[in-house]
């Protein structure tokens, strides 16, 4: 008895342990969900983004929930930021840090938050960009440091962000800032490169005019004490005349220092009698465009003419893409060893520019070669007409077959020739006919009335039954002592006698 007793005290104490289980894995997957879904109190969640701007905080709060994409931290006191504090934060793609009291990044801050795409530190207190601040952000593709205290960047701080196509240092203390290498800036993807309100005392133009024209279109400089200078104005005035947005929509703004006196700044464009006495910009400064045509279907190869042979070399399309050897994706577009681009059959989506990059040691800086191309449509490949057009083809139709049918309808004259008029018997001739035919006209009946003619008038034939003769109707006026006419009566009675079934009576 003592097994099956000892059986029945551990079913029963499992059984008393069970609850207690549920309990736990409830409680653990509560904890969970806790954590997936917490908002911190001080903060505002709506579904996947997090408000905590304007608390007054003066650290992060914690923790924070992990389905979080955006994250607004802005307009607090935040002083600093502790190494891999996103780490929690996997899907973290827009992180908000304005106007905070932000001194310096340490290495480290943005570890393990490679999904990051615009990063905000506007309107703080940074000193300088170091070489480690923003590692680990290699899917950043929009930065915000302007109206900082910025004195100084790091001649790789910005290595490693791959696809950096907007950087805003605007507002800052800058007096130097290298063309030669961007500090690391990825010359095929930036786009927007504001350098706008510092102080800026020179522009290497040099180095300036190889930069390609998509980014000359958003190098934005204006508002920099630069001390004038006839290549600088040159460049600039180049830069209008194609059109550049970091010249046309800041006129105004673009200042030079003419006499090495600060308050003596004038406007380049304004005041364009101060650069009178220079001479035509030199050789090589600002280059045109080199212009190719191709038809559609035939094949196109673009040399990239570079001073001397390059060590890498590297293309962008028309469409913004990024081109390095041996070419793209679907091989459509090939970059020899050599840096030429060939393209086995042009189509009308290669229209525009592209652009060769060529950096090496034995160049004397990285040179930019644009090529304008145009792909032509032959005539045969025109496309064909819309339906608009075609429905207006069928009105003009439409309306000239009508306007035929009412001005060139056969005239009825030409039918009555066709068909000769019966000749008309003389009325001798029609009074015996009348009398002769033995079917009445279709149009006449025993009731017609006669004509108002003041002449004899023959009606038809009314049969009466005194001896089965035809009695001729005569009008008042009938002239009874023509003889012409007593004698065809007296014919039409003998006539009349002779088809008649009743004997005559002498």
């Amino acid at each position: 008895m003592a097994p099956p007793l000892i059986l029945v005290c551990m079913l029963w104490l499992w059984l008393g342990k069970l609850p207690l289980l549920e309990a736990g894995t409830h409680s653990s997957q509560d904890n969970v969900s806790h954590v997936l879904h917490h908002c911190p109190k001080v903060c505002i969640c709506a579904s996947d983004l997090l408000s905590c701007s304007n608390r007054n905080l003066h650290v992060v709060p914690v923790p924070l929930p992990v389905m979080t994409t955006v994250l607004d931290l802005s307009y607090n006191v935040l002083p600093h930021l502790h190494p891999g504090w996103l780490a929690a934060l996997p899907r973290l793609h827009i992180l908000q840090l304005a106007h905070n009291q932000l001194r310096s990044l340490s290495r480290g801050t943005f570890h393990n938050a490679s999904g990051l795409r615009r990063l905000d530190l506007s309107s703080n207190g940074l000193h300088v960009v170091g070489h480690h601040d923003f590692e680990g952000l290699t899917g950043l593709e929009e930065l915000l440091l302007y109206n900082n205290h910025i004195g100084f960047v790091d001649h790789s701080a910005f290595r490693g962000l791959g696809r950096l196509s907007r950087l805003y240092l605007s507002c800052n203390r800058l007096t130097t800032f290298s063309f030669h290498d961007l500090h690391g800036l990825s010359p095929g993807q930036l786009r927007v490169l504001d350098l706008s309100t510092n102080r800026l005392a020179s522009i290497p133009v040099n180095e300036v005019v190889t930069l390609p024209a998509f980014i000359k279109n958003g190098l934005y400089l204006h508002n920099n004490p630069i001390r004038c200078g006839c290549n600088l104005y040159h460049m600039l005035l180049r830069w209008r005349q194609r059109g550049f947005s970091s010249v046309c929509d800041y006129l105004e703004e673009h200042v030079c220092i003419a006499f090495d006196v600060p308050s003596s700044r004038v406007r380049f464009f304004t005041h364009s009698k101060v650069f009178e006495n220079c001479s035509s910009p030199a050789p090589g400064l600002e280059q045109s465009d080199v212009h190719l045509e191709v038809q559609v279907g035939q094949p196109l190869l673009i040399h990239c003419d570079a001073s001397a042979p390059a060590a890498r070399y590297a293309w962008v399309s028309p469409s913004n893409e990024l081109l390095m050897f041996p070419g793209n994706k679907d091989n459509s577009i090939r970059v020899m060893r050599d840096g030429s681009l060939s393209i086995k059959e042009a189509q009308p989506s290669h229209a525009g520019v592209f652009v060769c990059l060529a950096a090496g040691s034995r160049l004397h800086h990285n040179q930019t070669h644009e090529y304008n191309v145009t792909v032509r449509v032959p005539p045969h490949e025109s496309e064909p007409f819309n339906t608009g057009l075609t429905t207006l083809l069928g009105c003009v139709v439409s309306l000239i077959l009508v306007l035929l049918y009412l001005f060139l309808t056969p005239c009825s004259c030409c039918c009555r020739c066709c068909h000769p008029v019966p000749l008309v018997p003389p009325q001798e001739c029609s009074a015996q006919s009348s009398i002769l035919s033995s079917t009445p006209p279709a149009a006449d009946g025993p009731g017609r009335k006669a004509s108002t003619h003041k002449h004899v008038v023959f009606l038809e034939p009314v049969k009466e039954g005194q001896n089965g003769r035809v009695k001729l109707a005569v009008s008042e006026d009938f002239d009874l002592r023509n003889p012409k006419i007593l004698q065809v009566k007296s014919d039409s009675e003998s006539i009349s006698s002779m088809f008649s079934d009743t004997p005559i009576m002498s």
